[in-house]
Parts: C-alpha cells; structure tokens; sequence
C-alpha cells in the first residue's frame, strides 16, 4: 500500500478546502469499499480526509420529503421508523446489503460512491482495464462474465454496479444533494451514476472537489407499496446477480395507475426505463403485465458467454417483485 498523509475534517468547508483539486485524494468516511481497494492496490490516494465527524447523519422530514444525511449509516437508514414506514423497498434494499457489521459502518454518501464490480479490476495482476489504466483494454469479455453486466455495457468496459442502496433510490426518484467550492447542486439519482461508453474510469457525475451531502427521497405516497427483491449466489455478504426494485399504486381492483421500477445487477449503474413503467399503467398487477414490463425493460440487452442466464432471471424477478408488491396491504 502507498504511504499516505491523513487529516481530518471538522465542517463541511474545511472538508472541501482540504480535497482541493487533487486527483490523489481521497474523503474517507465507512470506509468499507475504499479501504479494501487499497489493500488490494487499486486505489493508492497520497491523502485521506476524514469526513465522518461531519454533522451530516440526521434523518430529517419536511414538505413531504426526507433527507437523508450522506454520513447517515446504512444500518440506521433501514431501522429509522420513516424509511420503514414511507419507504420500505429503501429499507429492504440496504438490509439486504454486505453484513450487519458493515451496514453499521458504511455511509449512504459511501454507498452511492463504490466502485463498480469486476473481478478484473479489484485485481491488479489484470493490467488490461480501463478503469485502472485507461486505455489498456478490456480482460473482462474475455475472461469470466458471470457477474457483468447485459445492459448499457461497452466494449470499454463491462462492469456492474454493487450497490442495492441505489437501485432503491432510483425507483424513489431520489435526488443527490453535493456541495463544492461552487455552493450547492442537486443531481437526480438516475443521472448520478455514468454508462460505461469510452471513459468507464468516470463513474459518476460529482466533481472531483465536491462532496456529497445528503439524499432527499421526494413525497411518493404509494411508496409505502414497494418491494426490493434480490437474487444471488448465496443468502448473505453476496451481491445481486440480478434485483429489483418495485413500488405501486394500485386502484381498489388492483389495477395499476402509477409504477416504479429498476433493475441491479445488470448495468453499470441502476437499470430503470420510464417506457417500462408506462406499459404497467392500466393493467392488471399479474405475470402477464410484469412479462411485458421486462420486455421494454431488458429490450437491447446483450449477454456474454457466461451471464446469458441473466436474461431468464431478470425476467422471473421481475413478475415476481411485482406480483408480490401487488399483494401487499
């Protein structure tokens, strides 16, 4: 592991004025993901700034909204009684993540910040990636693809994102508060996180000098019928091969008048298509609407040798999270 210098940060001012402009470094708050990348020599930041003493964990309700402070913990989010009660799919998704250990450490801010998953770039024996050397080529689809992504993928990069958090949030419409030298900016949690296309290194659409801040989660009355379902290798400490998030609004025959739906597991960010929620409006909650829910939603895919197969699930998951948010009371 690199050397590197270490301070920490008492507001959210000297937080920015320490990053500066700097590619090399790095805020440090869980620390879950970033610490183990360079364990592993994928990220070799010459400086941390600890932001976790910020005051920046309080869950708060206003207008109709919640706001979700960035250094709130995962753990914390999922038991807080507003989550539960107007946001149950947030709430399944975050306890359906890691182990409680590292739900009680990793940060909301944090979460949204992991980089995405491959075997090829944790490792870097594997000199052909681009997100660790731009440039160098792909080893990922020729290599191993069971866990890559179907969707939105390039031939840049083929990476999927790990976080279950997000896939909640994008179906919420939630929206990424972040501040820098510049003030303050909002950036809707669908446009937070980038495709691959030629620059896979850049995953996400904060600035290198910015901070995120807090999650607002706007008012979605029939958020309260919403369901995360997640599908992997095994029952805990794995990420989604595929997984689903669902929230409804069903009239008093069941019929659908508002839907909400994305996909993890499949892409380089969470896979959500307004044209998908838009086929569900009008029907009926049942197999046959989610069927034709996955066919916009999973129109364009493009497996690889080892995670066709994703094509299946995504489909079953699907129905599935749809028929049983539809059950709910």
């Amino acid at each position: 592991m690199r050397a590197f210098t270490y301070s920490r940060a008492e507001d959210v001012g000297a937080a920015l004025a320490a990053r500066g402009h700097g590619d090399d470094v790095r805020f440090l708050a869980g620390g879950t993901n970033l610490l183990d990348l360079m364990k592993q020599g994928v990220e070799a930041p010459a400086r941390l700034i600890d932001v976790s003493r910020l005051p920046l964990a309080d869950i708060t309700e206003g207008d109709g909204s919640v706001r979700i402070g960035a250094l709130a913990r995962n753990s914390d989010v999922a038991s807080h009684p507003l989550i539960r009660r107007r946001y149950p799919v947030l709430a399944e998704a975050l306890l359906s993540g890691a182990t409680a250990q590292l739900r009680n450490m990793a940060t909301v801010g944090g979460n949204l910040m992991q980089r995405t998953r491959c075997y090829y770039f944790v490792d870097p024996t594997f000199a052909e990636c681009n997100k660790r050397r731009p440039g160098s080529g792909c080893a990922a689809r020729e290599g191993r693809t069971r866990i890559h992504a179907i969707l939105g993928a390039s031939e840049h990069c083929i990476a999927t994102h790990p976080s279950d958090m997000a896939v909640a949030l994008a179906a919420l419409d939630a929206v990424v508060e972040v501040a820098g030298p510049a003030g303050t900016r909002d950036i809707a949690l669908m446009d937070f996180h980038r495709l691959p296309g030629t620059t896979p290194e850049v995953e996400t659409e904060l600035r290198p000098s910015e901070l995120i801040t807090a999650v607002t989660l706007p008012p979605l009355p029939f958020a309260r019928r919403s369901h995360y379902l997640k599908v992997r290798d095994r029952e805990s400490y794995a990420f989604a091969l595929v997984s689903v998030a669902v929230a409804l609004d069903l009239d008093g025959a069941g019929v659908i008048r508002q839907a909400r739906l994305a996909l993890g597991g499949v892409a380089h960010k969470p896979w959500r298509l307004e044209e998908a929620e838009r086929a569900l409006r009008g029907r009926r909650a049942d197999a046959e609407a989610g069927a034709a829910a996955a066919d916009v939603l999973l129109q364009g895919a493009r497996p690889y040798r080892d995670n066709a197969f994703k094509l299946t699930l995504a489909r079953r998951a699907i129905v599935r999270a749809l028929t049983v948010t539809a059950s709910l009371g």
